[in-house]
């Protein structure tokens, strides 16, 4: 269902500037530069509302977040959230994946999470999911040496899809678990999507892919 047109958006939009990256292409060789120091940075590929995003930022201060969101009326809700929260540890960018084809960044990012993106249901689309190969060679010159993936997806298809992508491509598996809120697996912060889908009682897929041959 395509998002309604938020009121104001623009000037909702401007008076969080100070959170949003205009140009990222200005980062392409140096993406911690978007911070005034030298924190861990994690990026979050499609961030929603920004639910997840805020809570991570809450719970680590010692870690930068770059959040990337291609709705601009989803994404002038999570800068209002990171704003009311007060957070300095919280960048974003409206955009979506692609736009880092061309990095090839001297400074990298610890983690990319992805979470509950579209599964691109039908077969010859599979080229458009956020964890098709394709994508797995551009996060490569976005994350350090021992840099991970961590995904998570309610669509079982997507998640079996994403095991294999992640094996074809080398990446080192672990904390796999097949549903997340029944697994001994803590620390996890739920996004919205999340908090519905548990409460239907739907499993949460999980796992983390790990980069080791940079």
């Amino acid at each position: 269902m395509r998002m309604r047109r938020k009121k104001h958006r623009e000037e909702r939009m401007e008076a969080c500037s100070e959170l949003l990256i205009k140009s990222i292409s200005d980062y392409r060789n140096d993406l911690k530069a978007i911070f005034d120091d030298d924190k861990p940075l994690h990026m979050e590929i499609g961030c929603g509302k920004g639910k997840f995003v805020t809570e991570m930022a809450m719970l680590h201060p010692d870690i930068n977040f770059l959040a990337v969101e291609k709705c601009s009326d989803v994404l002038v809700l999570a800068l209002e959230k990171v704003k009311a929260a007060g957070l300095s540890n919280v960048r974003f960018v409206n955009g979506d994946a692609n736009m880092f084809s061309d990095f090839d960044t001297n400074t990298r990012c610890d983690v990319i999470y992805i979470n509950f993106c579209d599964p691109w249901k039908k077969s010859g689309y599979s080229k458009r999911r956020l964890t098709h190969g394709n994508f797995l060679a551009m996060y490569e010159k976005l994350l350090v040496k021992g840099g991970a993936i961590h995904f998570k997806t309610d669509n079982q298809m997507l998640f079996e899809f994403s095991l294999n992508s992640f094996s074809d491509y080398g990446l080192r598996l672990k904390n796999i678990t097949l549903d997340l809120h029944n697994s001994k697996f803590e620390g996890n912060v739920m996004t919205e999507y999340e908090t519905n889908f548990t409460n239907l009682g739907q499993p949460i897929y999980r796992c983390e892919a790990v980069y080791q041959n940079q």
